[in-house]
């Protein structure tokens, strides 16, 4: 058959929870006993190993016909180098669609639900069976695209991270991280469990526990009368009257292409040389989060919740939060 294109189609894979599980116990089955051991279920794990891997056969088999194919494994990401001219097909679960987006430089995604059943997918909006279809159709233009706007953390000494969900900085660990925060005019010293800076489309994730977790805690303290964060909410959008007082529910979702994004100082603790006033607000363009860390050593930076490829951020080390110069190009 004629290939529809000479340009490289990436898949984007992933380990299974079995394949995690050998790698840490050698063999099937001794993860097995380990597993069954604990009082779990491990025919769940041999039915999500068999139908993710019939699923890479099954998406190889058609990219193959279409054009040249090339897998890359999740580990990989950070240090593959992608082509300009590069169609991404990403078969897995939302985290991996986020986690391949930051790598790239407007390459088209297509996610793609390895397994309708087992996961609801928001950015996973095609089945393999659609690919044959889709995939040309992207080739040509004919597919609609979603842009997401990223996050990006800059460092002093040029080292730079994206995010398309969320960047955290902070320390390594449950201690307190120390730095200085800066916005606009406002600058203050801090001591919190870090801070969150959230883009649209990771909103309705780790931003949304922490307005819920904020409403819930001011709830049970003031009554029920709720702070509600108005960078996202029209003036009167969902309140609602009950027992004859007004309730203003906790609500941070906000658009995926929006020209800003949004942070939260997670657990801020006033004291005789740190303060506590500018926990919240927009980071927008004209108007960027600025950082210095006051941490001797465990300060760190790192997106949508990977860990373990992080950003050392101590002591002197000064970080610059702001909009990203590029976006997440999402097929839908």
């Amino acid at each position: 058959m004629e290939r529809a294109t000479e340009n490289k189609i990436i898949l984007i894979v992933r380990p299974t929870r079995l394949a995690e599980l050998v790698t840490r116990f050698n063999t099937v089955s001794q993860a097995k006993f380990y597993v069954e051991h604990l009082g779990a279920d491990f025919s769940d794990y041999l039915r999500e190993d068999e139908i993710y891997h019939h699923a890479i056969r099954e998406t190889q088999q058609t990219l193959a016909s279409i054009g040249r194919l090339q897998m890359v494994d999740r580990t990989f990401l950070p240090n593959f180098i992608f082509g300009t001219s590069d169609t991404v097909i990403v078969l897995g679960q939302d985290g991996l669609v986020a986690n391949t987006v930051k790598y790239l430089s407007g390459q088209p995604v297509i996610g793609v639900n390895p397994e309708p059943a087992r996961w609801d997918g928001k950015l996973l909006p095609f089945q393999v069976r659609d690919l044959k279809k889709v995939v040309p159709e992207v080739f040509h233009n004919r597919r609609p695209l979603k842009l997401v706007t990223m996050a990006k953390a800059s460092l002093n000494n040029g080292q730079i991270m994206y995010a398309v969900n969320d960047l955290f900085v902070g320390v390594k660990g449950h201690g307190s991280a120390r730095y200085s925060i800066q916005m606009a005019q406002q600058h203050e010293q801090q001591s919190s469990s870090g801070v969150v800076v959230s883009t649209g489309l990771g909103s309705t994730g780790w931003l949304k526990s922490l307005m819920t977790g904020a409403a819930a805690i001011t709830e049970s303290v003031v009554g029920p009368t709720l702070a509600q964060a108005e960078f996202s909410l029209p003036k009167g959008k969902n309140i609602k009257k009950e027992n004859k007082k007004v309730r203003l529910r906790a609500e941070s979702s906000f658009a995926w292409d929006a020209n800003y994004l949004c942070f939260t100082v997670r657990e801020p603790f006033p004291s005789n040389t740190t303060a506590a006033s500018l926990v919240f607000g927009k980071v927008t363009e004209d108007a960027p989060l600025r950082m210095t860390s006051m941490m001797p050593e465990n300060g760190v930076i790192f997106s949508d919740g990977i860990e373990k490829d992080f950003l050392e951020f101590n002591s002197g080390m000064q970080a610059t939060v702001s909009i990203a110069e590029k976006k997440g190009h999402l097929v839908i």
